[in-house]
């Protein structure tokens, strides 16, 4: 972790330390959070720059407890102030796992993820687990389907389709009921639902529906969820991916340069390919980071609508605005 990563992160915290909600019940924004007793798993979700992980360590500080990543591209290890993974300094404040762990080429998906997270929910230590991939908490809290590994050739084909015809491609040839549960303005989970599809010869949705239990049912945690005021989550952003400049993500991007492949998971991270763009002479850095800016607005858009639409029975949680 650099230092200036870890600057960053200690301004960002700063910024939300003072949390006040809105009312009392599940449902609807929250006021103050409900009693969390010290041996209770807590699960944290929210869209990007929204402050879960400052949440995540005060919630460690003050009761214990190790934070869990529950972020899809923090796993890597070739993304440090890009993607805001906590620094060096909240690390010593509290332990911290599944952060950084993966080299930048692994392929690494949620059944990886949960197979990972088994073991800490065994280990006697209480677990905080957070981040923005909706997915994640999905299959901790409600299981999820044994499905076989998807073959490289396969992989490697859906990759050349995605790159020729775009992903509306695949979303074409889906199911309509694997398309009707599925984020269909997402490429990834279009992309591994036309794997699944594929591969096995079953939609995704058969699968879904035989699934085994979950490893950590929702009733067994305080599930919260950051719903936090659009404008004031874009300006939010915005601030942020000017201070990730100042502190080192240009530099981050280009020692990605020479490996950059658009079809690796670790590249996908929210501004990389702009930078990346930056550096191949294809744009100034001012719209790289106007770019750069509003895919993050758009992603997310797209995680606030899935985290309503799934987690209607989580805790409500705002930041003042």
């Amino acid at each position: 972790m650099s230092e200036n990563a870890g600057r960053f992160n200690a301004r960002v915290a700063l910024v939300i330390q003072n949390l006040h909600l809105c009312s009392t019940a599940t449902g609807h924004l929250m006021t103050t959070l409900p009693s969390i007793a010290p041996d209770q798993p807590v699960l944290i979700a929210g869209p990007t720059a929204s402050g879960k992980s400052a949440l995540a360590l005060e919630i460690a500080e003050t009761q214990g407890g190790v934070v869990v990543n529950a972020d899809a591209i923090q796993v890597y290890d070739n993304w440090d102030v890009l993607t805001a993974r906590p620094p060096a300094e909240d690390e010593a404040r509290a332990p911290h796992v599944l952060y950084g762990h993966q080299p930048f080429d692994a392929d690494y998906s949620v059944g990886h993820w949960l197979r990972e997270v088994s073991p800490l929910l065994e280990s006697g230590q209480r677990p905080i687990i957070t981040g923005g991939t909706g997915l994640y908490f999905t299959a901790l809290t409600q299981g999820l389907a044994d499905i076989p590994p998807t073959p490289p050739d396969l992989r490697d084909s859906a990759n050349a389709r995605v790159a020729r015809e775009g992903y509306e491609a695949l979303l074409a040839e889906l199911d309509t009921e694997t398309a009707s549960r599925i984020d269909t303005q997402n490429p990834m989970r279009v992309q591994r639902a036309w794997e699944v599809l594929n591969a096995t010869g079953r939609p995704l949705a058969d699968w879904q529906d035989n699934t085994p239990p979950p490893l950590l049912p929702l009733a067994n945690t305080m599930p919260i969820v950051f719903d936090v005021d659009k404008d004031w989550l874009n300006d939010r952003i915005a601030r942020r991916f000017d201070l990730m400049l100042q502190l080192g993500a240009l530099d981050e991007a280009r020692a990605n340069l020479d490996r950059y492949d658009p079809a690796l998971l670790s590249m996908k991270a929210i501004g990389a390919p702009e930078l990346i763009a930056h550096l191949q002479g294809k744009m100034s850095l001012d719209q790289a980071r106007e770019a750069a800016t509003i895919a993050t607005r758009q992603f997310a858009k797209r995680q606030r609508t899935w985290f309503r639409s799934k987690m209607s029975d989580w805790v409500k949680y705002r930041p003042e605005t």
